[in-house]
């Protein structure tokens, strides 16, 4: 670990963005908890169930510390105006759009939110200055990379999707502005982050929501494909470790930094839904699909460096996360078994 390492400083201000999102969330509930104080920036779009962003809103709305501001990341003002009023010496910024395959349907939403958003965020640290600004970045940007596990030294030049290619250009964007600009920045490559209050469109959720209802799942690659499955707990424990600490200078005198947020555990698509099954006691009915566009087969991280610097890595295995989430699960929606059939009661 640095000789140098830093708690959670809890005097300071953090603006999250992103911050009624599904790592959003779970972050400002770690810092508030912490004392904190935490102000939320998101725009509440309908990409999937607002209802969800808004429970999860009520919740972090129970503590006095919390401040929510509803806006748009590629509204310039909208940005400037949360930066002027609130100064926050840390900045982590989560929201963009997401989604590897909603890139092929709705690439303009991806260009507004992930780059024009960023620059907006990233030119208003240029100048309000925070201590540190953290970025997510995504396992997405190793593309057609074959050597694994990934490692946050190998190349990052042929992503497959829109939204690879966005999370790549904004570790670029970071670096050049930390080197003209003089900001401490991180970017933090997420690795299939799953938990309670996750998003609906991950694989995950919806095939739980599919196979409560006994509809079919759609299972890419003959389920041969492998993930690298992150507890959100492990997530948020990584990036609260990250946030205090301000990269060390490079060898051009840069503080950007990168690295890779996975639970170092290569699991089988396959593998995963039997762990699924197993847990809320329902076989899945499986119709069996080609590779899809935009997708890899194999994500896997090295986090050798967050374990150097942080003496930390993720070690939910996914049958403690995914018995986590059905527990969730069950009580968010009301689950109910009668006679062998299960009733969701929203």
């Amino acid at each position: 670990m640095r000789k140098d390492f830093q708690n959670i400083d809890a005097e300071a201000c953090y603006l999250i963005t992103g911050g009624a999102g599904f790592i959003g969330f779970h972050l400002s509930k770690r810092l508030l908890a912490l004392g904190c104080q935490v102000i939320g920036f998101d725009n509440l779009n309908d990409y999937y169930d607002v209802k969800l962003k808004h429970d999860r809103l009520v919740i972090l709305k129970g503590y006095p510390k919390y401040t929510f501001i509803k806006g748009d990341l590629a509204n310039a003002k909208d940005v400037e105006h949360v930066f002027k009023t609130y100064h926050p010496q840390y900045v982590i910024h989560l929201g963009a759009q997401a989604g590897v395959r909603y890139s092929l349907t709705n690439p303009q939403a991806y260009l507004e939110s992930n780059l024009i958003g960023f620059y907006n965020m990233i030119e208003n640290c240029r100048h309000y200055l925070p201590k540190h600004f953290v970025y997510a970045s995504s396992s997405s940007v190793y593309g057609h990379n074959t050597k694994t596990p990934y490692a946050t030294e190998d190349k990052t030049d042929s992503p497959v999707s829109l939204y690879a290619a966005t999370k790549k250009s904004n570790e670029l964007m970071a670096y050049a502005y930390s080197h003209l600009y003089h900001i401490p920045s991180t970017g933090l490559r997420f690795f299939t982050v799953y938990g309670p209050y996750g998003r609906p469109d991950m694989a995950y959720f919806s095939f739980t929501q599919k196979i409560l209802k006994g509809e079919s799942i759609s299972v890419f690659n003959e389920g041969h494909m492998f993930r690298d499955f992150t507890y959100v707990d492990d997530i948020v424990e990584g990036i609260v470790h990250v946030i205090s600490n301000a990269p060390y200078p490079n060898e051009h005198g840069v503080q950007h930094k990168v690295y890779n947020i996975g639970n170092h555990q290569c699991e089988e698509l396959s593998r995963f839904i039997s762990v699924l099954e197993d847990t809320i006691g329902h076989k899945a009915k499986i119709e069996y699909k080609p590779m899809q566009p935009g997708d890899v087969l194999k994500t896997y991280a090295d986090v050798h460096d967050l374990m150097e610097d942080f003496d930390f890595k993720p070690s939910t295995s996914i049958e403690e996360g995914l018995a986590k989430f059905w527990a969730w699960y069950q009580d968010y929606y009301h689950v109910e078994e009668k006679k062998g059939c299960v009733n969701e009661n929203e």
